[in-house]
């Protein structure tokens, strides 16, 4: 993320912006007393912390002057002015489901792994699919060894859905899936959605035929040559939020100037578009993203469609 950065401001930034690099050593208090020293001396934007008890602390202080923050927290649901920027497992899950409820699917089943990060994968996934008339029947969590009663009592509360939705978490998705396997999920008339968080895991024979709505690996193509280049080891999905987020305040300072840093510029409706593709801010901190739409086929992601959605 530091190189990253620093290529986003040879890009970009150089002559609009100053850039402080704070090393937080890998600590979440130290990342907290940072991120806090950062927002009370005067700085017009904080990008970070990348640890997620930091960023929640920092979601909890009040003040009508703090700037924005732009925190690169995995998992972190985002709050009213502190900016979720890496891709959450609430909304791939929730542009899956709309991806086959644009395609007609109407009823669906939440299975997700209990934990705080439930309850936004559930509000996510029910507006998503309330926009293409279709309804979440009911969500069922499951923790541990839990996946093949998860399974028994989806069955018990609801007939035929047309597609299952497997937000796995930290784990693998492949007890879960195991156990829909046993009572015939996926078949003709019931789908199953996936999550990002699967590709976390080596795809597994399991996977087979899920859907799956992710960030799409060509938009970082220029951005990753480049940064191999300059850097010489591989970049990966967090060298592109970094960069994303530098060139993203160069871009405001640019058009807007140094006090363009608003809740109406970086809430835009119309979103921006960075090596991670279309995203957009909401009031309450989350992001949303346009992404392509993929289905699981002898085990690699095969391209469904270019977007689940724009703005």
């Amino acid at each position: 993320m530091r190189d990253a950065a620093k290529l986003a401001m040879a890009d970009i930034g150089n002559g609009l912006l100053t850039l402080t690099i704070e090393d937080t050593k890998g600590d979440s208090t130290q990342a907290g007393k940072l991120a806090v020293h950062a927002i009370t001396t005067g700085v017009k934007v904080v990008i970070g912390p990348t640890e997620l008890p930091a960023a929640q602390h920092i979601a909890t202080l009040s003040g009508s002057k703090r700037p924005p923050v732009l925190a690169l927290a995995d998992n972190f649901a985002g709050s009213a002015g502190v900016y979720a920027v890496p891709l959450s497992e609430a909304d791939s899950a929730a542009a899956g489901a709309a991806g086959l409820a644009a395609k007609g699917s109407k009823k669906f089943v939440l299975l997700v792994a209990g934990g705080q990060n439930a309850a936004a994968v559930e509000k996510r996934v029910a507006n998503g699919l309330s926009i293409y008339g279709a309804t979440l029947a009911v969500t069922v969590p499951y923790s541990g060894d839990g996946a093949a009663k998860a399974v028994d009592e989806m069955g018990s509360l609801v007939d035929t859905p047309d597609a299952v939705i497997v937000a796995s978490g930290d784990g693998s998705p492949s007890p879960v899936l195991a156990a829909l396997k046993s009572k015939g999920i996926p078949g003709k008339a019931i789908s199953v959605v996936g999550t990002n968080r699967w590709l976390e895991h080596p795809i597994d024979p399991l996977f087979e035929g899920a859907y799956i709505a992710t960030l799409d690996s060509s938009e970082t193509g220029p951005i990753a040559d480049r940064f191999r280049t300059t850097y010489n080891y591989p970049a990966d999905v967090n060298v592109a939020y970094a960069y994303d987020m530098v060139a993203l305040t160069a871009g405001i300072a640019s058009a807007v100037g140094p006090d363009g840093f608003s809740k109406q510029v970086l809430e835009n409706p119309r979103g921006f578009r960075g090596s991670t593709g279309l995203f957009r801010f909401r009031a309450d901190g989350s992001s949303q993203r346009s992404m392509p739409f993929y289905q699981v086929q002898k085990g690699a992601l095969k391209l469904v469609a270019k977007s689940t959605s724009g703005f």
